[in-house]
């Protein structure tokens, strides 16, 4: 294997140097009119700070196309963004009021930890650990996801067994880097891992050859595949050797704002249950009489109020960013993502389920 990885890339006849630039989209969304918020104490110290302030402060990866990256106007743009963008729309029915705060994996729960940031949307994986001794929360699974691996097409490697002896570029303080050890280990592989911090440097790493492949979750294989300039010059290989539940965070101790970016997450995936899109919302709004529609769209019951948002918050959100699936295709569907285990509970597969708005 280790004269054959030489070969291939010693015989490579470009190296190209490349940084992640932002998936082309849509304008930002418009803001619409806002809405009156409750009024006094809203039971979160959080969502209180936020109001007073009148922006949301949130922290996202560096750049990973399709997830959370800058366009050419600076105008983030991505799916954990638009996660961000939904729930100021809840707070303000604005999807501008919210500041984006670039975090590597080094320093992104500290961040949300000192209060730099009031929520952290960057594909960061749900684990035990992270959930009971850092002082946060998930607030859901937003993005179901795996560890996987990318190579060049010309090293003809068809599994990932057959990297024995293989350099793989690694980013370090994330689950990647134990899940690679774990897995070389248990099915008896050597592997020489280099470590490098930031992901650009990582990405640059593996086109120049300085590693046979690169290793992250297969979401992110995809976002830099997608980047590069002969995406069909690399694959990403079929094995999957982790599980890797993806979702926001906030600090721990804030139940009701964690309870509102979960139940926003929940929102979307139940507009999706339901049909209703931006582009429908406000004919539900006037003449859906489902049970669940009328309490998830505020014509019915009082669900607003146990969240410190107005009754109309699900309704503001759907206008404004669409349905989970439409959130999902508008940012992942352009990197070559499927659906997958992402797709709605009701698909073969597919593992996005919303509780009852009840």
């Amino acid at each position: 294997m280790r004269r054959k990885l030489a070969s291939a890339l010693g015989a490579a006849a470009a190296i190209v140097a490349t940084a992640l630039p932002a998936v082309a989209q849509a304008p930002a969304p418009a803001a619409p009119a806002p809405a009156a918020a409750p009024a006094g104490n809203s039971g979160s110290p959080t969502l209180d700070a936020i109001r007073a302030r009148g922006t949301l402060i949130c922290g996202v990866s560096t750049g990973l196309a399709g997830f959370s990256a800058p366009d050419s106007q600076g105008v983030w743009r991505g799916f954990d963004v638009d996660y961000c963008r939904a729930v100021a729309v809840a707070i303000f029915n604005d999807p501008n009021k919210v500041r984006f705060v670039p975090t590597t994996p080094q320093v992104r729960f500290t961040a949300l930890q000192s209060g730099e940031v009031d929520i952290l949307a960057r594909n960061t994986t749900w684990t035990l650990s992270r959930d009971s001794a850092l002082g946060l929360d998930f607030a859901g699974i937003s993005f179901f996801d795996g560890q996987g691996f990318m190579v060049k097409r010309s090293l003809n490697v068809q599994n990932a067994a057959q990297l024995d002896g293989a350099t793989i570029c690694v980013q370090p303080g994330t689950t990647t880097e134990q899940n690679l050890a774990d897995w070389a280990r248990s099915i008896r592989v050597t592997i020489r891992p280099v470590v490098i911090e930031r992901q650009e440097d990582n990405v640059a790493a593996y086109v120049a050859g300085r590693c046979d492949a690169y290793t992250t979750d297969v979401s992110g294989l995809a976002s830099v595949r997608s980047q590069q300039q002969n995406p069909n010059d690399h694959v990403i290989l079929p094995d999957v050797i982790s599980k890797e539940p993806l979702g926001p965070l906030v600090r721990h101790g804030d139940q009701r704002f964690a309870d509102i970016v979960r139940w926003i997450h929940f929102g979307l995936i139940g507009a999706e249950e339901l049909g209703i899109t931006a582009a429908t919302v406000d004919q539900a709004v006037a003449n859906d009489t489902r049970p669940e529609a009328q309490r998830m769209l505020g014509r019915t019951g009082d669900l607003g109020r146990g969240l410190g948002l107005d009754n109309g918050w699900m309704v503001q959100v759907i206008k404004a960013m669409g349905n989970y699936g439409e959130v999902f295709e508008r940012n992942l569907g352009p990197i070559g993502l499927q659906r997958g285990r992402n797709a709605l509970w009701t698909t073969p597969g597919g593992l996005q389920y919303a509780p009852p708005f009840r």
